[in-house]
């Protein structure tokens, strides 16, 4: 039995369907990313399942409680860390995180050494008996994090953890979820940062308009897409277009392009010799190449590949206004 599953859920706001039958499975002490572009229903789930929003339809238990019909109990089982921190600026960060030890019920020594213990485990000491206000962002996402395991729940729930947070601040939180999930704390992870999930994650699910399209390792959703990608910046705008159309012969037609950076991608089947081939056909043509390699491919090739531009669709500015 998983220690968070999720079959067939639903939930519908008016006319818009947030989640049209996500199930979802997460062994205890393994880490599941849910992964899509915005709108694609990532934070509606975390709410359900976090007791926060109830479901249209569909079920789902946590650390063996149900969400709809037990929510107290799920509630004392896990901690949320939101996409945005939710810490009060006016309180110092020692205070915040002994007010949530309190709220708790650790007791007040219980709650103060717990307050200290955390400060210097997600290196916020300097800073704790200062008011929050005065931290950076990186500061307040650790902070919130902090708060999120006072009471070191067995499961955990991050949403988008690391949005915002220079690429140090990033690999220092990626380091305490390793932490966590090493002594045994199951974790469901959403993010847009796909190096994120490819780093942490023992199981992927991308979702788009609420549905499950791809599940599987970072691995085994990469060989979906297989072969190697070629990589090409031209150097003016109006190249890209006839740039396209050379890629195009050798990739059957499959190219991404990026108009504002002028960057082309597109699967590549022959190795060093269709490379060499490209490179002959974009000098023929006059192209000028600011930039060409070849690689293998990412879990950005998948999310692209799997989701399109779907990212801009009308959902998403009817979940900004609902929280999905």
């Amino acid at each position: 039995m998983s220690t968070i599953e999720a079959t067939g859920l639903v939930k519908h706001y008016g006319e818009v369907k947030a989640l049209d039958g996500l199930d979802l499975f997460v062994p205890e002490g393994t880490i599941l990313g849910l992964l899509g572009p915005n709108g694609a229903g990532k934070t509606t789930a975390v709410n359900i399942l976090t007791t926060l929003i109830r479901p249209t339809a569909g079920a789902a238990t946590v650390a063996g409680a149900d969400v709809v019909k037990s929510p107290g109990k799920v509630r004392k089982r896990i901690g949320l860390s939101g996409q945005f921190a939710a810490v009060d600026e006016n309180l110092t960060g020692f205070e915040n995180l002994d007010m949530i030890g309190r709220l708790y019920r650790l007791g007040r020594d219980s709650a103060r050494v717990r307050a200290r213990e955390l400060l210097e485990r997600f290196d916020l000491t300097e800073a704790g008996d200062r008011p929050v206000k005065t931290y950076s962002g990186g500061m307040r996402r650790r902070l919130d994090l902090a708060g999120a395991i006072v009471a070191e729940p067995p499961v955990l729930f991050l949403d988008e953890p690391t949005t915002g947070l220079d690429p140090r601040s990033r690999t220092e939180m990626w380091g305490v979820i390793r932490d966590l999930v090493g002594k045994g704390t199951t974790l469901l992870l959403t993010t847009q940062y796909l190096e994120e999930a490819d780093q942490l994650a023992d199981d992927i699910v991308v979702i788009d308009h609420g549905r499950e399209i791809a599940h599987g390792t970072a691995d085994e959703l990469k060989a979906m897409i297989g072969g190697e990608r070629i990589e090409v910046t031209v150097t003016t705008t109006d190249a890209v277009a006839q740039a396209r159309d050379i890629l195009a012969t050798f990739s059957g037609g499959e190219v991404q392009v990026n108009e504002r950076s002028r960057k082309l991608i597109a699967p590549m089947s022959g190795g060093s010799v269709e490379f060499r081939h490209v490179l002959r056909d974009l000098e023929a043509a006059g192209i000028a190449v600011y930039d060409v390699g070849m690689r293998r491919p990412t879990l950005d090739d998948v999310f692209l590949t799997l989701t399109g531009d779907v990212a801009e669709s009308g959902l998403d500015s009817q979940e900004e206004k609902v929280g999905v």
